[in-house]
């Protein structure tokens, strides 16, 4: 008996009666399921991290309703309101030059004397003709007196004589001698008229010895010195460019033909010049010229701006640089110019089996938001010309295409019209991606 006892105690003591322990009270499978459980919530989290990351980021600005300020660019150069070219009609030696560049003219002050002497001599030569057929005048009318009183006489007595005598052929010649005197008379008084005619010519030329200035104004070119020869011939030599008073001067502009349709006599404009870049000069438009400049291709109108230069700071010849102020179109809704460029990327096309249900597009292809049915065509209308564009606005996350008519634009903001479009909704100008 104790020899039993002895061997149960040792079966008891190795554990042979012992029975086996569940599942869920064994350390093994827990750690299993931990380990699997963390993998999973790894893999989540990288999905959604893969996904926030492919999903696009839009930069918005909000639709406004405001005044649009229209404004037209333009370069140009300044120039004197009227310019007067002086010249001489005569050839000649210059004598004399009695003003210099910048100087301050009256109207017919004398600025360039030319030499006189040959021309005096001229004037004295046609004087002394003058003269002379004066003198023949006298002479012919006495002869003519003379012959009409001889042939008084001879009538007297013919009548007297009942026609005895003088006899027919004296009579004939009586009459003829008159009339030739009476022709001599006439051609002397015609060389008279010749002689003053010549006598006033050589004293228009003498006195166009000395140049004047036709106008009030500044003198801003000369081109002669004493002792110049100066050959007149089909054209008039220029001795001087003569700016009437620059206190006003007028800016010529080339306007583009895009920009000429808003333009209009008596709108207000600004310009600068390189000279003073800080400072803005006001001028107005006075005239937009009908007829149009082409250079390379580019078809541009000239336009005449007057400007005010009473401190003299401004130069004929200065190159400016012109902005002309249009209508504004007062209480219209502006939305910023990148918008109506704006068209947004398409997701890469999915592999074939994959997509939302299936494993090849993954998450990021669920939460990629998807163009609508005929984005790209839209997007494409937005990008040409025309009066109609499409803006997107983004509504839940999601960029929506709404149709628009355009109207002006300051090259920063264009008008807009839809019945969709509200002031302080997001139009899209940008699409980014998150920083990984």
């Amino acid at each position: 008996m104790k020899a039993q006892d002895n061997a149960s105690d040792l079966e008891s003591l190795l554990g042979a009666d012992a029975k086996p322990r569940p599942w869920w009270r064994r350390t093994t499978p827990w750690l299993a399921v931990a380990v699997l459980a963390a993998a999973v919530a790894g893999g989540l989290a990288w999905q959604k991290r893969e996904a926030q990351q492919a999903a696009p980021v839009y930069v918005t600005e909000p639709v406004t309703r405001g005044d649009l300020q229209l404004s037209v660019s333009a370069n140009g150069t300044l120039q004197p309101t009227r310019t007067v070219n002086i010249g001489s009609e005569l050839s000649g030696t210059v004598a004399r030059v009695l003003v210099d560049v910048n100087d301050q003219v009256k109207k017919g002050q004398v600025l360039v004397e030319l030499d006189r002497t040959r021309l005096q001599g001229q004037l004295e030569r046609s004087r002394a003709t003058l003269a002379s057929n004066r003198a023949k005048v006298s002479q012919v009318e006495a002869t003519l007196k003379e012959s009409q009183a001889q042939l008084t006489r001879y009538e007297e007595v013919a009548r007297l004589s009942g026609g005895k005598v003088p006899s027919a052929a004296e009579l004939d010649t009586a009459r003829a001698t008159v009339s030739r005197a009476q022709a001599d008379l006439n051609a002397a008084r015609a060389a008279v008229t010749d002689a003053q005619a010549q006598v006033l010519i050589d004293e228009t030329n003498l006195g166009k010895t000395a140049i004047r200035a036709p106008i009030d104004g500044v003198i801003l070119t000369r081109t002669v010195d004493p002792g110049n020869a100066v050959a007149a011939s089909l054209q008039a030599v220029t001795l001087f460019t003569l700016a009437e008073d620059l206190s006003r001067m007028r800016l010529q502009v080339n306007v583009d033909e895009a920009d000429v349709g808003s333009l209009r006599v008596g709108q207000e404009a600004d310009f600068s010049v390189s000279a003073w870049p800080q400072r803005r000069y006001p001028a107005t438009v006075t005239r937009v010229a009908y007829g149009s400049t082409t250079t390379d291709n580019v078809v541009t109108y000239p336009t005449l701006l007057d400007v005010a230069n009473q401190d003299l700071s401004l130069r004929p010849g200065m190159t400016a640089s012109a902005t002309i102020r249009g209508e504004p179109r007062r209480g219209v809704l502006l939305v910023p110019n990148q918008a109506l460029r704006f068209a947004p990327a398409l997701p890469s096309a999915p592999q074939d089996g994959a997509g939302p249900s299936g494993g090849g597009g993954g998450v990021a292809s669920v939460l990629m938001p998807r163009m609508p049915r005929g984005a790209r065509k839209q997007a494409g209308d937005a990008a040409g010309g025309g009066g109609t564009k499409t803006l997107w606005l983004l509504q839940e996350g999601r960029p929506v295409s709404v149709s628009v008519s355009t109207g002006a634009s300051d090259g920063r903001r264009t008008e807009v019209r839809s019945e969709q479009l509200q002031p302080g909704m997001q139009v899209i100008v940008d699409q980014r991606s998150q920083p990984r």
